[in-house]
């Protein structure tokens, strides 16, 4: 069964996280990933690195996932 804490384990362990936020209610899940890794990345480009440290979960298991994504700074300016 896929759980927040799943996701958030999948994405810790896959890329560098200065702040991660996974919830959701078993069917849907958001995430909010802050990171160096997003600097001068596009929207698409810092999904896809997430996608990643989630692998064929992604297909096969987690069927809805929003995620937010900021870079450090970004990340302040949210207060």
């Amino acid at each position: 069964m896929v759980t927040p804490e799943s996701i958030h384990l999948n994405i810790a362990q896959g890329m560098a996280t200065e702040h991660l936020d996974v919830d959701g209610d078993g069917h849907h899940f958001e995430a909010v990933v802050v990171s160096d890794a997003f600097t001068g990345k596009s929207r698409v480009q810092r999904h896809q690195l997430v996608y990643q440290t989630l692998g064929d979960r992604m297909r096969d298991e987690i069927h809805a996932l929003s995620i937010k994504t900021y870079t450090p700074q970004e990340w302040q300016k949210q207060g």
